[in-house]
């Protein structure tokens, strides 16, 4: 699954990628995690748009979401297939731009945390669906997730699942909701290639949510064996643009860590 990832783009970089007509600012992210508003771009009217949803994905069926389980991500192969996610596969396709994720290696007990990133740094887009639970009384609240594939080879020596990352070159596609149907989009989606994504040891720090600062992705030396795809590596970090109050409070931590 993935269960963390980070932003660290400036906004005229992630709009320069995705291309949205909107001119969002929003400060870096270190750490994200379920429960807090994420970024997705998708498509309204031919247009691409920025969004913020709450990352957890509440069908609109669904009568209670106190009562529903969290779903943080959902298998790409079977997405169409399962009733919580067919419709917003049909209708509610989006991107989730990211800087790179986090997995956790499990071996005799214990728990490696790597920082999963495109080699060179950059932008990537995570394949998302997202969707809109009404409230009775009137109220409106947009939950996304983030769908998954098999982990490349790479990947693999760490986890046996991975963010499907869809190419720029597919964006169009995978938005397009209207031409393109649920079968088509997740022909879409595969594993990155092999030499796409570097591995990178950091602490457990990034296991608490609240610490969410560039040194979580600082490198740490592998205690156990480091697969040869894994190599220890420093990331320079661009601080971004300063957040106004009202943006830095959309996008900080709304819950107690699960770790």
């Amino acid at each position: 699954m993935c269960g963390r990832y980070t932003l660290t783009a400036t906004p005229e970089e992630v709009k320069a990628l995705f291309a949205y007509e909107d001119t969002p600012n929003f400060p870096p992210r270190y750490n994200i995690a379920p429960t807090q508003p994420i970024a997705i771009v998708r498509q309204d009217h031919g247009r691409r748009r920025f969004g913020l949803v709450r990352w957890g994905l509440v069908p609109s069926w669904v009568k209670d979401p106190a009562s529903f389980t969290l779903l943080v991500n959902a298998r790409a192969e079977t997405a169409a297939e399962k009733p919580s996610f067919r419709g917003p596969m049909r209708h509610h396709r989006c991107l989730v731009p990211a800087s790179g994720f986090y997995e956790w290696r499990r071996q005799d007990g214990s728990k490696q945390a790597f920082f999963i990133r495109p080699k060179g740094g950059g932008l990537v887009a995570f394949a998302g669906l997202f969707d809109t639970w009404s409230d009775p009384a009137g109220g409106d609240m947009d939950t996304g997730l983030v769908l998954t594939v098999p982990a490349s080879a790479a990947v693999s020596a760490v986890h046996d699942r991975m963010p499907a990352i869809v190419p720029p070159a597919d964006f169009d596609a995978w938005l397009d909701t209207g031409s393109i149907d649920s079968r088509a989009a997740t022909r879409l989606l595969r594993p990155a290639p092999e030499d796409f994504l570097d591995l990178v040891p950091v602490s457990s720090r990034v296991n608490t949510f609240a610490n969410d600062d560039p040194a979580v992705q600082d490198p740490v030396e592998d205690a156990q064996h480091v697969p040869p795809s894994v190599r220890p590596q420093r990331q320079s970090r661009k601080a971004g643009q300063p957040e106004d109050g009202s943006q830095f409070d959309l996008f900080a931590p709304q819950k107690a860590d699960r770790s």
